[in-house]
Protein backbone atom coordinates (compact mmCIF):
# COMPACT_ATOMS: atom_id res chain seq x y z
CA UNK A 1 0.00 0.00 0.00
CA UNK A 2 2.54 2.97 -1.35
CA UNK A 3 1.43 6.43 -2.30
CA UNK A 4 -1.95 6.72 -1.34
CA UNK A 5 -1.97 9.43 1.01
CA UNK A 6 -2.66 12.55 0.83
CA UNK A 7 -2.58 15.02 3.80
CA UNK A 8 -4.35 18.94 3.39
CA UNK A 9 -1.52 21.60 3.73
CA UNK A 10 -1.38 23.26 6.71
CA UNK A 11 -0.17 26.58 7.01
CA UNK A 12 1.53 28.78 10.03
CA UNK A 13 1.52 32.00 9.86
CA UNK A 14 4.83 32.14 11.53
CA UNK A 15 6.57 29.26 11.37
CA UNK A 16 9.75 29.74 13.92
CA UNK A 17 12.37 26.58 12.67
CA UNK A 18 12.20 24.02 9.84
CA UNK A 19 15.00 21.58 11.34
CA UNK A 20 16.24 19.03 9.62
CA UNK A 21 19.63 19.00 11.35
CA UNK A 22 21.55 16.35 13.30
CA UNK A 23 20.76 14.10 16.10
CA UNK A 24 24.28 15.88 18.45
CA UNK A 25 22.05 19.13 17.27
CA UNK A 26 18.21 18.19 17.97
CA UNK A 27 18.04 15.78 20.69
CA UNK A 28 19.98 14.48 24.07
CA UNK A 29 20.23 10.99 25.07
CA UNK A 30 18.15 10.69 28.73
CA UNK A 31 18.88 7.33 30.35
CA UNK A 32 19.47 4.00 29.33
CA UNK A 33 23.17 4.04 30.81
CA UNK A 34 25.03 3.59 27.25
CA UNK A 35 22.17 2.01 25.35
CA UNK A 36 21.06 4.95 23.72
CA UNK A 37 23.94 6.11 20.79
CA UNK A 38 24.02 8.72 18.21
CA UNK A 39 26.17 7.20 14.89
CA UNK A 40 27.35 8.14 11.60
CA UNK A 41 28.11 11.81 12.65
CA UNK A 42 24.91 12.24 13.91
CA UNK A 43 22.58 10.95 11.26
CA UNK A 44 21.34 7.53 13.11
CA UNK A 45 20.55 6.97 16.84
CA UNK A 46 19.91 3.75 18.12
CA UNK A 47 18.21 2.79 21.43
CA UNK A 48 18.79 -0.45 22.84
CA UNK A 49 16.61 -2.87 25.65
CA UNK A 50 18.38 -5.60 27.77
CA UNK A 51 17.08 -7.60 30.56
CA UNK A 52 18.79 -4.93 32.82
CA UNK A 53 17.47 -1.23 30.89
CA UNK A 54 15.80 0.35 28.09
CA UNK A 55 16.92 3.63 27.05
CA UNK A 56 15.57 6.93 25.61
CA UNK A 57 16.14 10.29 24.57
CA UNK A 58 14.16 13.65 23.94
CA UNK A 59 14.36 16.90 21.82
CA UNK A 60 16.29 20.01 23.12
CA UNK A 61 13.17 22.23 22.06
CA UNK A 62 9.70 22.33 22.84
CA UNK A 63 7.24 22.69 20.24
CA UNK A 64 3.72 24.10 19.35
CA UNK A 65 2.52 23.25 16.53
CA UNK A 66 3.88 21.96 12.77
CA UNK A 67 4.85 18.91 11.17
CA UNK A 68 7.28 16.18 12.53
CA UNK A 69 8.73 13.63 10.69
CA UNK A 70 10.68 10.43 12.00
CA UNK A 71 12.05 7.36 9.92
CA UNK A 72 11.94 4.86 11.95
CA UNK A 73 13.54 0.89 11.81
CA UNK A 74 11.94 -1.42 13.99
CA UNK A 75 13.21 -4.17 16.42
CA UNK A 76 13.09 -7.50 14.19
CA UNK A 77 12.88 -10.68 14.94
CA UNK A 78 10.94 -12.15 18.06
CA UNK A 79 10.14 -8.25 19.89
CA UNK A 80 7.41 -9.56 21.78
CA UNK A 81 6.95 -8.13 25.22
CA UNK A 82 9.04 -4.90 24.12
CA UNK A 83 7.77 -1.47 23.08
CA UNK A 84 9.02 1.35 21.08
CA UNK A 85 7.41 4.79 22.19
CA UNK A 86 7.63 7.99 19.87
CA UNK A 87 5.41 10.63 20.82
CA UNK A 88 5.26 14.23 21.76
CA UNK A 89 4.40 15.69 25.23
CA UNK A 90 4.22 18.40 27.86
CA UNK A 91 4.58 17.66 31.39
CA UNK A 92 2.57 17.72 34.65
CA UNK A 93 -1.10 16.25 36.32
CA UNK A 94 -2.76 18.31 32.88
CA UNK A 95 -0.32 17.30 30.54
CA UNK A 96 -0.76 17.07 26.81
CA UNK A 97 0.32 14.01 24.38
CA UNK A 98 0.27 12.88 20.97
CA UNK A 99 1.64 8.75 21.31
CA UNK A 100 2.46 6.62 18.38
CA UNK A 101 3.77 3.11 20.02
CA UNK A 102 4.96 0.03 18.64
CA UNK A 103 3.82 -2.60 20.09
CA UNK A 104 6.48 -5.91 19.72
CA UNK A 105 5.29 -9.69 18.34
CA UNK A 106 6.68 -13.11 18.59
CA UNK A 107 8.75 -13.47 14.93
CA UNK A 108 6.25 -13.90 11.83
CA UNK A 109 3.58 -11.83 13.51
CA UNK A 110 2.55 -7.83 12.69
CA UNK A 111 3.54 -5.26 15.05
CA UNK A 112 0.93 -3.08 16.36
CA UNK A 113 0.53 0.51 16.02
CA UNK A 114 -1.12 1.71 18.70
CA UNK A 115 -1.96 5.66 18.87
CA UNK A 116 -3.34 7.59 21.55
CA UNK A 117 -3.96 11.38 22.32
CA UNK A 118 -4.48 12.97 25.58
CA UNK A 119 -5.75 16.45 26.57
CA UNK A 120 -5.44 18.37 29.63
CA UNK A 121 -4.13 14.78 31.62
CA UNK A 122 -6.42 12.75 29.58
CA UNK A 123 -6.44 9.85 27.56
CA UNK A 124 -8.02 7.24 26.57
CA UNK A 125 -8.57 7.14 23.11
CA UNK A 126 -6.54 4.48 21.27
CA UNK A 127 -6.81 3.47 17.95
CA UNK A 128 -4.66 0.11 17.03
CA UNK A 129 -3.35 -0.59 13.57
CA UNK A 130 -1.55 -3.49 11.86
CA UNK A 131 0.73 -2.10 9.02
CA UNK A 132 0.93 -2.88 5.31
CA UNK A 133 4.40 -3.82 5.29
CA UNK A 134 7.10 -4.73 7.64
CA UNK A 135 8.56 -2.32 9.63
CA UNK A 136 11.52 -4.08 10.52
CA UNK A 137 12.75 -4.24 7.42
CA UNK A 138 13.85 -0.85 6.39
CA UNK A 139 12.95 2.82 7.68
CA UNK A 140 9.56 4.34 7.30
CA UNK A 141 8.55 8.41 7.78
CA UNK A 142 6.20 8.38 11.14
CA UNK A 143 4.78 12.00 11.06
CA UNK A 144 2.19 14.02 13.63
CA UNK A 145 1.15 17.08 11.65
CA UNK A 146 -0.52 19.33 14.33
CA UNK A 147 -2.63 22.44 14.10
CA UNK A 148 -5.12 24.50 16.06
CA UNK A 149 -7.88 22.62 13.71
CA UNK A 150 -6.42 19.16 14.03
CA UNK A 151 -3.74 16.46 14.71
CA UNK A 152 -3.29 14.15 11.92
CA UNK A 153 -0.74 10.81 12.33
CA UNK A 154 0.19 9.60 9.11
CA UNK A 155 2.60 6.60 7.97
CA UNK A 156 5.06 7.34 4.73
CA UNK A 157 2.53 10.06 4.21
CA UNK A 158 -0.84 8.45 4.27
CA UNK A 159 -2.88 9.95 7.03
CA UNK A 160 -4.01 6.88 9.34
CA UNK A 161 -5.94 8.96 12.21
CA UNK A 162 -7.16 12.57 12.39
CA UNK A 163 -8.46 14.23 15.84
CA UNK A 164 -10.22 16.97 15.44
CA UNK A 165 -10.07 20.41 17.30
CA UNK A 166 -14.27 19.89 18.67
CA UNK A 167 -13.77 22.11 21.85
CA UNK A 168 -17.13 23.85 20.57
CA UNK A 169 -18.75 20.71 21.49
CA UNK A 170 -16.87 20.09 24.72
CA UNK A 171 -13.78 18.12 23.95
CA UNK A 172 -10.55 19.88 25.26
CA UNK A 173 -7.94 20.25 22.52
CA UNK A 174 -3.85 20.39 22.62
CA UNK A 175 -3.26 23.45 22.02
CA UNK A 176 -1.86 25.72 24.73
CA UNK A 177 1.14 23.43 25.97
CA UNK A 178 4.55 22.94 23.68
CA UNK A 179 5.95 19.45 23.91
CA UNK A 180 8.77 17.93 22.93
CA UNK A 181 9.35 14.78 21.02
CA UNK A 182 10.39 11.68 22.99
CA UNK A 183 11.23 8.06 22.26
CA UNK A 184 12.06 5.19 24.19
CA UNK A 185 12.63 1.48 24.40
CA UNK A 186 11.75 -0.23 27.27
CA UNK A 187 10.14 -4.12 28.33
CA UNK A 188 6.56 -4.25 29.12
CA UNK A 189 6.18 -7.46 28.95
CA UNK A 190 3.40 -7.55 31.19
CA UNK A 191 0.88 -6.00 28.37
CA UNK A 192 2.59 -5.37 25.42
CA UNK A 193 1.81 -8.42 23.37
CA UNK A 194 -1.21 -10.46 23.29
CA UNK A 195 -2.36 -8.66 26.75
CA UNK A 196 0.69 -9.79 28.42
CA UNK A 197 0.25 -13.83 27.36
CA UNK A 198 3.76 -13.64 25.48
CA UNK A 199 6.87 -12.76 27.75
CA UNK A 200 9.96 -10.77 26.47
CA UNK A 201 12.79 -13.75 25.11
CA UNK A 202 15.74 -12.26 26.78
CA UNK A 203 17.70 -14.85 25.25
CA UNK A 204 16.94 -12.67 21.76
CA UNK A 205 18.66 -9.44 23.78
CA UNK A 206 19.49 -6.93 23.08
CA UNK A 207 16.84 -5.33 21.00
CA UNK A 208 17.72 -2.39 18.98
CA UNK A 209 15.65 0.00 17.61
CA UNK A 210 17.28 2.88 14.83
CA UNK A 211 16.15 6.60 13.76
CA UNK A 212 17.09 9.25 10.96
CA UNK A 213 16.06 11.74 8.96
CA UNK A 214 14.37 13.34 11.74
CA UNK A 215 12.81 16.62 10.33
CA UNK A 216 10.70 19.21 12.02
CA UNK A 217 9.09 22.58 10.25
CA UNK A 218 7.31 23.22 13.52
CA UNK A 219 7.15 26.61 16.00
CA UNK A 220 9.92 26.28 18.62
CA UNK A 221 8.73 27.81 21.56
CA UNK A 222 10.35 30.07 23.83
CA UNK A 223 8.64 33.07 25.88
CA UNK A 224 9.65 35.05 22.71
CA UNK A 225 8.01 33.01 20.23
CA UNK A 226 5.23 31.98 22.05
CA UNK A 227 2.73 34.94 20.43
CA UNK A 228 4.27 33.56 16.79
CA UNK A 229 3.26 29.79 17.93
CA UNK A 230 -0.08 30.45 18.92
CA UNK A 231 -1.03 32.09 15.68
CA UNK A 232 -0.49 29.08 13.82
CA UNK A 233 -3.55 28.16 11.75
CA UNK A 234 -4.49 25.10 9.74
CA UNK A 235 -7.02 22.89 8.12
CA UNK A 236 -7.93 19.18 8.91
CA UNK A 237 -7.73 16.30 6.19
CA UNK A 238 -10.06 17.48 2.72
CA UNK A 239 -12.02 15.20 1.14
CA UNK A 240 -9.60 13.33 -0.68
CA UNK A 241 -7.09 13.03 2.54
CA UNK A 242 -10.80 11.85 4.46
CA UNK A 243 -10.92 9.10 1.91
CA UNK A 244 -7.78 7.84 1.90
CA UNK A 245 -7.95 8.35 5.77
CA UNK A 246 -11.29 5.94 5.59
CA UNK A 247 -9.34 3.40 3.33
CA UNK A 248 -6.65 2.93 5.70
CA UNK A 249 -9.08 2.37 8.62
CA UNK A 250 -11.19 -0.26 7.16
CA UNK A 251 -8.28 -2.22 6.05
CA UNK A 252 -5.76 -1.93 9.13
CA UNK A 253 -7.60 -0.75 11.88
CA UNK A 254 -7.61 -3.48 14.44
CA UNK A 255 -8.80 -1.46 17.88
CA UNK A 256 -11.02 2.16 17.61
CA UNK A 257 -11.96 3.09 20.95
CA UNK A 258 -15.35 4.98 19.79
CA UNK A 259 -16.47 1.35 18.82
CA UNK A 260 -15.64 -0.33 22.56
CA UNK A 261 -19.39 0.11 24.32
CA UNK A 262 -18.13 -2.39 26.69
CA UNK A 263 -15.58 -0.56 28.02
CA UNK A 264 -17.54 2.46 28.19
CA UNK A 265 -20.82 1.42 29.37
CA UNK A 266 -21.99 4.64 30.33
CA UNK A 267 -21.80 6.22 26.86
CA UNK A 268 -19.37 6.54 24.64
CA UNK A 269 -16.62 9.67 24.87
CA UNK A 270 -18.47 12.85 23.27
CA UNK A 271 -15.84 13.18 20.24
CA UNK A 272 -16.67 9.67 18.72
CA UNK A 273 -20.42 10.93 17.94
CA UNK A 274 -18.43 13.33 15.62
CA UNK A 275 -15.88 10.85 13.83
Amino acid sequence: MKNIGFLAVVVATFVVAATAGSFFQDFELTWGGGRAKILENGNLLTLSLDKASGSGFRSKNEYLFGKIDMQLKLVPGNSAGTVTAYYLSSLGPTHDEIDFEFLGNLSGDPYTLHTNVFSQGRGNREQQFHLWFDPTKDFHTYSVQWNPASIIFSVDGTPIREFKNLETKGVPFPKNQPMRIYSSLWDAEDWATRGGLVKTDWSQAPFTASYRNFNAEACVWSSSASSSCSSSSGQSLDATGQAKLRLVQKNYMIYNYCTDIRRFPQGLPPECSFA
